[in-house]
């Protein structure tokens, strides 16, 4: 399952009933709420249960004037939705174990951390766009020794200088990337150590 990053459109088009936008928040939201609720739950006809209730309670808060304030938490508004379903139908039947609060969610296999392909897209699309407007050489340079990755040899080759100059060339390149860096204001890339 690959993490979504929702906004005002899509919640207004669930809202309005759009098919695809329907169609869309019922795939994605019953295997994200199948990954949660398999973890505390025996019952596969509970589970289900559970499901329907929270897409079908979700799609008539928005449609019944419930405003959803942070577009981009609409996943933590929907799970949320299922935590309260859960109580709700788990508190008069004996038949399951109480929710377990300290029962970790599931993650994803895919990605450890739902958020870091978002982040990490934004910031290389700013990072891009950077390279962009510097100088046509210095682009050229960073992209070989960055992107491309090619030795002094190979640099030395294509840009027809000797290993000292292109010290010089690298060192300017990356002054001018820096300082465009600093005026574009940017967060710093996502880094898992550092949560």
């Amino acid at each position: 399952m690959r993490f979504e990053s929702f906004n005002e459109d899509y919640i207004q088009r669930l809202t309005d009933g759009d098919s695809a936008a329907g169609e869309h928040f019922a795939a994605y939201f019953s295997n994200a709420l199948y990954l949660k609720l398999r973890v505390r739950l025996r019952s596969p006809q509970l589970i289900e249960d559970i499901r329907q209730e929270t897409l079908t309670r979700v799609l008539s808060i928005l449609r019944h004037g419930g405003a959803v304030k942070c577009p981009d938490r609409f996943g933590a508004f929907v799970n949320g939705v299922c935590t309260n379903v859960v109580r709700e139908l788990c508190r008069g039947d004996g038949r399951e174990d109480p929710w377990d609060e300290t029962v970790e969610e599931p993650i994803d296999p895919a990605s450890e951390d739902p958020d870091k392909e978002l982040v990490n897209a934004d910031w290389q699309r700013a990072i891009q766009e950077i390279l962009a407007g510097l100088q046509p050489k210095d682009r050229e340079i960073l992209s070989a020794i960055y992107l491309d990755e090619l030795d002094k040899a190979q640099l030395c080759r294509m840009f027809k200088v000797d290993a000292d100059y292109l010290r010089v060339l690298v060192f300017r390149a990356k002054q001018n990337f820096r300082q465009a860096y600093r005026d574009a204001h940017l967060p710093p890339p996502f880094n898992p150590a550092a949560k």
